[in-house]
């Protein structure tokens, strides 16, 4: 399954109605693994919106464009084609003007350096922007930070995942662990620290519950468990709307 940002997507059918499943939340509250689990449970497709601002800034680092420069970051985000392809064996690479940044995108200097681009006003609007065509053109399950309260505010379905400091700085650490960077556990928390700081004064678009998500502490929760509560979740809304269009449409029937 392909998702590209200028609209040339594969897997056009778009199942389910083409649902938008928004998640939000913090750093390690483990809102990127449980969001590629539900997608390929549901068969939809994953979205990771913090992969297109890593992939803009990737490309703004090597252009050599300074990351305060508002107006030439805009434009390379402007001009930025980002598809998401799904591998057979699982996983998901992602592409940026036609080449596998997958692993350039996640090395420990780039993720600092996304913070510029993140709090840049004109660099996430344009970044919304690719967002919807691509939410709209494919539907799927989008994670990032404003998915539920900016990207897409009427989202089907809306989550927003928290966990205790402790708990997500250590998933973070084995994230990190796993790829070989040496870490050291504190060091993590307070990066960790420091990205909620970042993302919860932001001025534009901050990191909030959106008024109608429905909020999951994931602390004590396996990646199974958090998909198997949201499908559930899922289906009682689903039956409660069919429930209450066929009680309409008897009301309208019978005026």
């Amino acid at each position: 399954m392909t998702a590209s940002t200028d609209g040339a997507a594969a897997g056009r059918t778009r199942s389910r109605r083409r649902w938008i499943i928004a998640i939000d939340g913090p750093a390690g509250s483990g809102k990127s693994s449980t969001a590629r689990a539900l997608a390929r449970r549901l068969g939809l497709p994953y979205i990771d919106t913090g992969a297109m601002y890593r992939a803009v800034t990737l490309q703004a680092v090597r252009d050599g464009v300074p990351l305060k420069d508002a107006k030439r970051l805009a434009a390379i985000t402007r001009g930025s084609r980002i598809v998401f392809r799904d591998r057979n064996g699982g996983g998901q690479r992602v592409f940026l003007n036609g080449k596998d940044v997958s692993e350039a995108i996640r090395g420990p200097r780039l993720t600092r350096q996304v913070f510029y681009l993140a709090r840049e006003p004109l660099v996430r609007r344009e970044l919304v922007k690719k967002q919807r065509r691509l939410g709209r053109s494919t539907g799927g399950v989008i994670e990032g930070r404003d998915i539920g309260t900016v990207v897409f505010p009427r989202a089907d379905f809306k989550f927003y995942f928290d966990a205790h400091p402790r708990v997500r700085a250590r998933r973070r650490y084995k994230e990190l662990r796993l790829k070989g960077e040496k870490v050291s556990l504190r060091e993590v928390a307070r990066d960790v620290t420091r990205r909620d700081q970042t993302d919860f004064s932001r001025k534009v678009s901050p990191l909030r519950v959106a008024k109608d998500a429905v909020v999951i502490d994931t602390s004590a929760l396996t990646i199974e468990e958090t998909v198997d509560r949201i499908i559930a979740l899922i289906q009682s809304k689903s039956l409660n709307a069919r429930g209450l269009n066929r009680t309409r449409s008897r009301s309208a029937a019978r005026a």
